[in-house]
């Protein structure tokens, strides 16, 4: 077993920031390995190379690591699903043609855009496991100061994203809104569910009577937020 040198004690700040950083980092790795859930702070400690009580000058609990990590996925994810999201807009990707210019007219792909929230979404595993486990453990244990941070940042992704699905998906503001805390909040049950990669998942894919257990993750968020889209778009609401 390799022994790791345990690091001196940050002093500056940038020093502070680059040690947060690297136990970010290990409680990442660790977590995309085995699920958040069995990720102890003593896991992490030693997969950074500290002592435990040292960890602790730099954050209280471990749920306020994977708080910081759950606020970095919003913004990463947010920013990538706004791109993808503008490229499936009615005329996106025309240029100057007559068809850019009445891409307006267009009827939005609602299925199109269905498939690009649930598939950036299950394209980031680690986010998934956090969104699940944020509301049940992670806004717990930690001080409100933290919980005000993590809130502020996820409410201004949830609206960004918002602000998209309102062009691309004709839908108002708080309909765009459902449509995201739909998205995220089933990404995160449907990936607790599917299980995947555990032996949960190996004994639901080999016993024929449990084959219902068996959850796809990607097209079933498709298909929920695909008929949620048609029912705002039926229910004559939209702007």
């Amino acid at each position: 077993m390799t022994t790791r040198s345990r690091p001196s004690r940050a002093r500056s700040p940038e020093a502070k920031r680059a040690r947060e950083s690297a136990i970010l980092d290990a409680a990442a790795r660790l977590a995309e390995t085995n699920g958040i859930r069995s990720v102890t702070l003593t896991d992490i400690a030693a997969e950074v190379g500290m002592h435990k009580s040292a960890m602790l000058r730099y954050f209280e609990t471990r749920e306020e690591i994977f708080l910081r990590l759950a606020a970095a996925g919003w913004v990463e994810w947010s920013q990538a699903v706004r791109e993808r999201l503008a490229g499936a807009a009615p005329g996106a990707g025309d240029g100057d043609s007559a068809d850019a210019v009445n891409g307006a007219d267009r009827k939005p792909d609602l299925c199109a855009v269905a498939r690009i929230l649930a598939e950036s979404l299950v394209a980031r595993p680690l986010f998934c496991d956090l969104l699940a486990h944020t509301p049940m453990n992670l806004e717990r244990n930690v001080s409100l100061e933290s919980v005000r941070s993590f809130k502020l940042t996820a409410i201004a992704e949830v609206t960004a994203v918002g602000e998209v699905l309102c062009q691309v998906a004709a839908v108002r503001p708080q309909q765009a809104g459902n449509v995201v805390a739909t998205a995220t909040a089933m990404a995160g049950a449907l990936w607790q569910m599917a299980a995947p990669g555990t032996e949960l998942r190996r004994l639901y894919e080999s016993d024929p009577d449990l084959a219902h257990a068996v959850v796809d993750v990607a097209p079933r968020l498709s298909d929920i937020l695909s008929a949620m889209l048609r029912g705002y778009g039926a229910g004559g609401e939209a702007a």
